[in-house]
């Protein structure tokens, strides 16, 4: 169910990113959003990252190393030209990815496409903590590991270092279906940038 004013020539044109912190959610809402929509594709950002077999430098607490931090910058690179791609054929794409601080302003201009629309899911850091355990329950799957980011930081890094562009939800209280609704409804016009 899109906006009908999203098309042209019948088909949805555009891009939403979708970020937030690890764990809040954004792989699940950016497939179920993708699901809603004509002609789209769900592009997960972290692909990039997973595609390096060997010399693959991780982002680390405090201080990431030079190397991690280009890392990030070409998976951010490479997401956005594939998001171009998808879109100058014709697709809606949602695309997925933890995009933080002055790294967003800088996705938003790496991405061509427009019009693009930025969704930051921000959902309080107890509620990110309850998910992260259930994720890890259901699917052997963890977030936040002993010596890396806590969420209690990457959440502060988040609602101080991120500008604020684009529609931000706190979905501490939402299904994944509400979600999906309150952003179908509010990002054609609150989430452009």
């Amino acid at each position: 169910m899109t906006s009908p004013d999203r098309f042209e020539h019948g088909v949805a044109m555009g891009i939403i990113l979708v970020t937030g912190i690890q764990a809040v959610g954004k792989s699940t809402i950016a497939q179920a959003i993708a699901e809603r929509l004509d002609r789209s594709v769900h592009v997960r950002g972290d692909l990039f990252r997973r595609m390096v077999v060997n010399g693959r430098a991780e982002m680390g607490a405090p201080d990431p190393s030079p190397e991690a931090v280009r890392q990030l910058e070409l998976r951010y690179r490479l997401a956005a030209a594939a998001a171009d791609g998808y879109a100058d054929a014709g697709f809606t794409v949602v695309l997925q990815d933890i995009v933080l601080g002055p790294h967003l302003s800088e996705m938003v201009a790496a991405i061509r496409t427009r019009p693009l629309h930025v969704v930051v899911l921000a959902p309080r850091p107890e509620v990110v903590r309850d998910r992260d355990a259930d994720r890890q329950a259901a699917r052997g799957k963890v977030a936040y590991r002993p010596g890396g980011d806590s969420i209690a930081d990457l959440d502060t890094y988040l609602r101080e270092q991120t500008p604020r562009i684009g529609l931000w939800l706190d979905t501490s209280e939402q299904s994944v279906e509400e979600s999906v609704e309150e952003i179908l409804e509010r990002v054609w016009t609150e989430g452009l940038v």
